[in-house]
């Protein structure tokens, strides 16, 4: 056989297994399949325009995230997600990112090394230190998520970060995913204050390899997630700028 060909084939069931995977969480995570709806292999071949392999192999990806399951009739089923397992997930990531920045700390790292993370932080008291516009709320989350990002970095431990991954996959556990809502339903600046504060902290203990300090601040700094989550969850409009709101079963709904 041809080893050029297989390989081509390899790359075209790949690139397409891609497509059905970003194609099929999309309407997932917009409600096009509620909970519980079931996803057979060859409705989604129908839906999606791609073969039967990466029609599965993508639902099977979303499986590994843990937005679908399988069915018992076959296929897979969306997931739905109580307000505790929204909770409990936020606390694994919690966990997980606390872990990070004791692995940071302990590496003992220079102030050379440390230089983009203390950036980030000068960037965010920079537009604390204005009046909170309309965009404040989605600006501050891209520096938030940057600065989540650069302290897994600095951890250096990919193990760690093949799991972090997996947490955020839920769209509503990822580090800046509730921001907007909280928005909403909360003081924004009084809130980006008090997390930024904590950003300023985790690196201090980080900067003097302080571990377990590291880890207690950041586990606290991730719970800020949860917090109001109740009254996000209450309130249609705060509802709707959680991603992935569709898949999550609050009271009015779960009837």
């Amino acid at each position: 056989m041809d080893t050029r060909l297989t390989e081509g084939r390899l790359d075209r069931v790949g690139v397409q297994t891609m497509k059905a995977y970003a194609a099929l969480r999309g309407l997932i995570l917009d409600g096009q399949f509620p909970p519980g709806a079931r996803l057979s292999e060859m409705a989604m071949v129908r839906r999606l325009g791609v073969s039967r392999t990466p029609a599965r192999m993508a639902m099977v990806r979303l499986k590994e995230e843990g937005l679908v399951e399988p069915a018992s009739s076959g296929g897979f089923s969306v997931r739905g997600f109580t307000e505790l397992e929204v909770l409990a997930a936020i606390e694994i990531r919690a966990t997980l990112e606390g872990l990070a920045a004791r692995l940071a700390a302990e590496r003992r790292l220079t102030s050379t090394q440390l230089e983009p993370l203390r950036q980030s932080i000068a960037s965010i008291s920079d537009l604390i230190a204005q009046p909170p516009g309309k965009d404040a709320a989605k600006l501050y989350a891209a520096m938030n998520d940057r600065f989540h990002a650069l302290l897994l970095n600095l951890a250096d431990c990919e193990p760690l970060s093949r799991q972090l991954e997996r947490a955020s996959a839920l769209p509503f556990a990822a580090p800046s995913a509730l921001i907007p809502a909280r928005a909403r339903v909360s003081d924004l600046h009084a809130m980006l204050i008090v997390a930024h504060d904590q950003h300023q902290s985790v690196y201090e203990a980080v900067e003097r390899h302080e571990g377990t300090r590291a880890e207690s601040l950041m586990r606290e700094h991730t719970r800020l997630a949860s917090r109001n989550l109740a009254r996000v969850l209450s309130n249609p409009e705060a509802l709707a700028l959680v991603p992935g709101w569709p898949l999550i079963r609050v009271p009015e709904r779960a009837a």
